[in-house]
């Protein structure tokens, strides 16, 4: 049983096509709809959506149902979403009555693919990552996660260019070579000629001069959107016990003080033994192991605080029970 996520952005075909000629058994459908950006941007991609939910119902016979997905440029909490709900399509075992055909395992157990051909990049590459870790923490299950990519067999935008040109043409041979009584008795209004021209013009130099996009545009206090890479190594007990404290208190001005907090919380004694063991773990999180750790030096020690991947890796992780051995 197969359960698709679909981002859904300005692509019909690569959304439904493949999995039509590949002959995918698409048996639920998740259509994440963007709501920030123009009125129009968004009634476009609504449409999209709409077509989408009905066809994949029509074609498929898949259960299809549409969610928001707020802010598509927000990749902490695209990445939340994508942990939060891939994890919980492959915990969904309703529907599911066959019987095992080993132990311990259902002949319909579920996979969870995510399709990645639209929406803004912040929301696939996050994703892509929130994807790739859930393979790293589920090892058993790295088999029933899917991302997948589909590439066009053409892209509108020259051919729509190339129409716009041969319009120019037209209207500049109406502007040229007709006289304003000519186009007026003809029902043709000779400013809206003039008009419509100099528009297209000025389009097609700008699609000339800069492709399909414009400017760079602010987001926050940036330009720029960083888009962290998740680490391929599993968490341990402890591990997530020093993120969930970092994550609680933001930051420690040593390992030290790190180590007497979690000592504090664990009811255990503080000792050379119990900080060396922080230190190790710390480590291991650190820059050099698995990158959910920055360390900082100041003066003869080092602030310890939580990495972009860690603080994402503990939002994901929040609502979950602590299970330190």
């Amino acid at each position: 049983m197969q359960t698709h996520v679909v981002p859904v952005g300005f692509d019909y075909d690569r959304m439904i096509a493949p999995l039509i000629r590949d002959q995918f058994d698409v048996d639920r459908v998740i259509l994440l709809e963007g709501t920030v950006g123009s009125e129009a941007n968004v009634e476009y991609s609504r449409n999209i959506a709409r077509k989408l939910e009905q066809d994949f119902r029509n074609l498929l016979g898949a259960e299809t149902v549409r969610e928001p997905l707020d802010d598509v440029y927000d990749y902490d909490a695209a990445f939340e979403r994508a942990f939060d709900l891939i994890n919980a399509e492959l915990d969904r075992d309703e529907g599911i009555d066959e019987p095992d055909d080993s132990e311990g395992a259902s002949a319909a157990e579920r996979e969870v693919w995510v399709n990645l051909c639209s929406m803004p990049r912040p929301v696939s590459f996050a994703f892509a990552t929130a994807a790739h870790s859930i393979m790293v923490e589920r090892q058993a299950d790295r088999d029933r996660i899917h991302t997948y990519y589909t590439a066009p067999e053409k892209y509108l935008e020259t051919e729509l260019a190339e129409e716009l040109r041969a319009t120019r043409d037209l209207l500049r041979d109406l502007d040229d070579e007709s006289d304003a009584d000519a186009l007026e008795s003809a029902g043709v209004d000779p400013d809206r000629v003039a008009d419509r021209l100099a528009s297209t013009t000025d389009l097609l130099a700008e699609f000339d001069e800069r492709g399909t996009t414009i400017g760079a545009k602010r987001i926050g206090d940036s330009h720029v959107i960083e888009l962290p890479v998740a680490s391929f190594q599993n968490v341990k007990p402890f591990e997530e016990l020093v993120l969930f404290t970092l994550g609680e208190h933001g930051e420690f001005e040593s390992v030290s003080e790190l180590a007497e907090t979690l000592a504090a919380e664990l009811n255990e004694e503080y000792t050379d033994s119990f900080r060396s063991k922080v230190i190790y773990n710390v480590d291991r999180l650190g820059p050099g192991g698995k990158g959910y750790i920055e360390r900082e030096e100041h003066g003869k020690s080092y602030r310890t605080s939580l990495s972009r991947i860690g603080r994402l890796w503990v939002r994901a992780h929040a609502d979950e029970d602590r299970n330190v051995a």
